[in-house]
């Protein structure tokens, strides 16, 4: 029995290490798209342009604010994988993205534009498993998911879709605030930070429903097998 609850909780911990790296490296890989970063990603680099302070510890104190919001009205979605994220995800989209920059030193529009769907898939899919392994979500992710399953205040893929819109537009804002020029918008607010800003939820949920629940619950059923 403690032998099975401990390879559910060691598969449970590996989904959360694996889901968090998918989505640092996916931040990476939609900086060489230059065509837009996901919602809250645009929402960091408006700040960023207007906080002069190094992105790693800027990344660290929104996320601990909003760790706040979590703490004070649903703790159920903070765990180990909420950690790594805070003080991984910055560091691992980094070093990505300059590995990343040594492959594609000028990539045409075309390779950008491949690297946006690869960017949109991967991060959906690292956020349903770190997310399905239930051992806590990224600050963000659990602002969505106090808002439909604490509050009950709508599904979870059209609550993500407004919080997404949120941030994109207070990207701007604060980017347009600190000295932006308006050309320069697509580059953290662009085709790429749509798509995910109206897509993000449903293909997260769409990867929960065929990968990261089937994945998980086959663990529960070796449990099972071995409790008997």
């Amino acid at each position: 029995m403690q032998k099975a609850k401990t390879k559910g909780l060691a598969k449970r911990i590996c989904m959360s290490f694996f889901g968090v790296i998918i989505c640092a490296v996916s931040v990476g890989i939609f900086k060489i798209a230059a065509l837009g970063v996901d919602p809250f990603q645009s929402f960091m680099a408006g700040l960023d342009k207007l906080i002069p302070i190094d992105f790693g510890l800027l990344y660290i104190i929104v996320n601990a604010l909003l760790l706040s919001f979590a703490l004070i009205f649903d703790r159920h979605y903070i765990g180990i994988a909420t950690f790594i994220n805070l003080f991984l995800l910055g560091y691992i989209t980094q070093f990505s993205y300059e590995f990343l920059q040594t492959l594609f030193v000028q990539p045409s529009l075309l390779v950008r534009i491949l690297c946006l769907v690869v960017g949109v898939g991967i991060i959906c899919f690292g956020s349903a498993f770190y997310m399905t392994a239930d051992l806590g979500v990224s600050t963000y992710d659990a602002v969505a998911l106090i808002i439909c399953n604490t509050w009950k205040k709508g599904k979870f893929q059209y609550v993500r879709i407004i919080t997404d819109i949120i941030c994109v537009v207070l990207g701007i804002v604060l980017f347009l605030i600190a000295g932006g020029t308006l050309s320069a918008i697509p580059t953290i607010a662009g085709i790429g930070t749509i798509i995910t800003a109206f897509f993000m939820g449903p293909l997260i949920e769409f990867f929960n429903v065929h990968c990261a629940r089937p994945f998980l619950n086959g663990s529960f059923k070796t449990d099972d097998s071995e409790q008997a």
